[in-house]
């Protein structure tokens, strides 16, 4: 995994710290401005889904088969597939007894019996944070429970988790969704959600169901994962003083999308997503001073300097970095992967 370094120099900033591409000397003499939030970028469970596709080539050889998109980037994938890597849509597409590498989203029970039934060596990358919901979901549903789940319809999280107990959970596709849903009994009723929502969205969604549930039930713990949460407070931050954002992320990213929601709600005069530095449309830094930067949680960091450069470029070169938290969480590769690594170099 490339990740180039954006020099951000060490002259005080609100909230962060000033700086210039290769920490030249910054010149405020174009007035323009760049901030930069942070966390941006990978996030835990990402970094634990790309090396585990990156490892398992080096173990086993290409070619290795993902079933989906390991993480929902364009550039991600297209760098993997470059090493080997072979993606596909179903367990049908892979040729039995071949390795197969379930995505960072998780994936249904049944996914792992087709895996079975075709002798598939499985490795799965399920981000564990999307482990946490789906074994709420099975302990709610082993009571009994109805089980809201929030979450946009058809995304891959939300297809793994609701195939944990299909016949308990529902969808509810945000406030709008509430009041399609029935119950059984309103005091065994609880909700749970995607992990990659907007957190205000959820909020405002869950706020709906209690008033038409009062004894609705929350998750033990927050289900809206923690790099989730930080990457669109720290856009929350910076966007009432940017007359535009810009997100790098794809759009089938769900947490890319929302913080260029987040922004848009916060106060950006405009919001933006770009897979790639190349597709920022001049005509959006024309009448622009101060430039947000921001990037979802699949995005490799060096696709994040290459916007830096490309807004220096065009008179953007004083670079403020905004943080707002520091990320130090990290998840081990998966246990079956780990088995035969350790396997591996005990041969020698």
């Amino acid at each position: 995994m490339i990740s180039a370094g954006w020099g951000v120099g060490s002259s005080p900033g609100a909230g962060g710290r000033a700086g210039t591409y290769d920490g030249g000397v910054t010149d405020l003499r174009t007035g323009k401005r760049v901030l930069l939030a942070k966390p941006r970028g990978y996030c835990a469970g990402v970094d634990r889904a790309v090396q585990t596709v990156e490892e398992a080539l080096k173990l086993y050889g290409a070619p290795i088969y993902v079933r989906k998109q390991i993480v929902h980037n364009k550039h991600v994938v297209q760098t993997l597939e470059a090493q080997g890597a072979i993606f596909v849509e179903e367990n049908e597409e892979v040729p039995e007894g071949a390795t197969v590498i379930f995505s960072a989203h998780g994936v249904a029970p049944e996914v792992y019996e087709q895996a079975r039934e075709r002798s598939l060596k499985a490795i799965d990358a399920t981000c564990p944070l999307v482990t946490k919901v789906h074994q709420e979901a099975k302990r709610f549903a082993a009571e009994d429970y109805d089980i809201l789940l929030i979450g946009h319809e058809g995304h891959e999280e939300v297809i793994g988790t609701a195939g944990e107990a299909p016949a308990h959970i529902q969808l509810v596709d945000g406030p709008d969704g509430v009041d399609k849903i029935t119950v059984r009994d309103p005091e065994k009723v609880v909700w749970l959600s995607q992990t990659t929502l907007s957190v205000d969205e959820t909020l405002e969604t869950v706020a709906r169901l209690k008033t038409r549930l009062p004894l609705l039930q929350s998750p033990p713990s927050d289900d809206i994962c923690y790099a989730t949460s930080n990457r669109q407070h720290v856009v929350k931050e910076i966007a009432p003083e940017c007359d535009v954002v810009i997100v790098v992320g794809s759009t089938n990213s769900s947490n890319s999308v929302r913080l260029v929601e987040v922004a848009l709600d916060a106060g950006a005069r405009a919001g933006h997503l770009v897979d790639f530095a190349h597709e920022i449309d001049d005509a959006w830094l024309a009448d622009a001073r101060t430039v947000g930067v921001s990037s979802g949680a699949s995005v490799p960091e060096d696709l994040v300097n290459d916007v830096l450069t490309h807004l220096a470029a065009r008179g953007f070169d004083d670079v403020e970095e905004i943080t707002t938290a520091n990320e130090r969480l990290t998840f081990s590769l998966p246990q079956e992967l780990k088995r035969d690594m350790k396997a591996a170099a005990s041969r020698g």
